[in-house]
């Protein structure tokens, strides 16, 4: 791999703390700009001599072969961040993608689920076998907190206080952030924690909260599967995913009232831009409610 595009990724693994997902994101990306300009002009990458016209040309050949906008967009925007990288390391003195057009992307509205439809699903089996509590735990929390998948099954032991009502969790960039818990959540936290882990754990369990049957940490995948099996038998056929909850989550706080800023804070999102995205959702809402209750609608 290109020393370069190899330094950028160390960068941003250890200095910004990106996902693997993101980092491999940009590997493909760099690596895909790479070949391309060694191909084109039939030497070694160069990156100080890289003219911008060769940028547009790239992302011209991008769309030649069929990429959607979105994943055109996503290439220009790691070749941005590597060339800024380059710029603040002195190693090219201009940023050669600085003029190129990046191509405009509509932002999808999340999906969040009906009041019905959260119910159903945290309504689920009655049983109390150990992974039955355990999935109605795993529920329970992601709707409470709006905490990303990946947050939830990191979670240990000692990062839920039921006694005061919160949950720690990091998110990106390994940031960390107090979520309160309310009180039904709560209480089927500490019924897992007391009826069900002990019969998941084993000596290899460590201090991971949600355990498989093996007695491992749960994964993303594992529980995507559960929260499939348990849509259907809740009878939501609609598209759900983990990432789902977290939606109805921050468009139900809005649509109760809630300030932007808040949501924002629980979400533990950088930027409230990222947040306004469901200020679209609850427009909608206050809409189809305007329409059925006005006279003259």
């Amino acid at each position: 791999m290109d020393i370069s595009i190899s330094n950028f990724l160390d960068h941003m693994a250890v200095e910004r703390g990106v996902s693997a997902n993101t980092l491999s994101a940009y590997r493909n990306d760099l690596t895909q700009l790479a070949e391309y300009l060694s191909k084109s002009t039939g030497d070694a990458i160069d990156w100080g001599c890289t003219e911008p016209d060769s940028i547009a040309a790239y992302v011209l050949e991008l769309q030649e072969r069929g990429y959607a906008d979105t994943t055109r967009a996503r290439k220009v925007a790691s070749a941005r961040s590597f060339f800024a990288f380059l710029v603040d390391e002195g190693e090219i003195e201009e940023d050669p993608s600085r003029h190129v057009r990046s191509p405009k992307v509509g932002r999808s509205l999340p999906k969040a689920l009906a009041m019905d439809e959260i119910d159903r699903l945290l309504a689920g089996p009655k049983d109390d076998s150990p992974d039955t509590l355990r999935d109605h735990t795993m529920i329970e929390l992601l709707y409470a907190t709006g905490m990303r998948i990946s947050e939830l099954v990191a979670l240990d032991i000692g990062d839920v206080d039921v006694a005061e009502g919160f949950v720690r969790c990091f998110g990106k960039g390994s940031k960390e952030r107090l979520v309160p818990l309310h009180e039904t959540a709560a209480t089927a936290t500490t019924h897992y924690m007391a009826e069900a882990r002990p019969m998941l754990a084993t000596k290899a369990s460590g201090r991971a909260l949600f355990l498989n049957r093996r007695g491992d940490r749960l994964t993303r995948q594992g529980f995507w599967l559960i929260l499939r099996r348990l849509a259907a038998q809740a009878g939501i056929y609609s598209k759900l995913s983990p990432h789902t909850l977290r939606h109805s989550f921050a468009t139900h706080l809005l649509r109760g009232g809630a300030p932007l800023r808040h949501v924002q804070e629980l979400l533990g999102h950088a930027s409230i831009t990222t947040t306004q995205v469901y200020t679209h959702l609850t427009s909608e809402h206050v809409r189809l409610e305007y329409d059925k209750s006005h006279p003259r609608a």
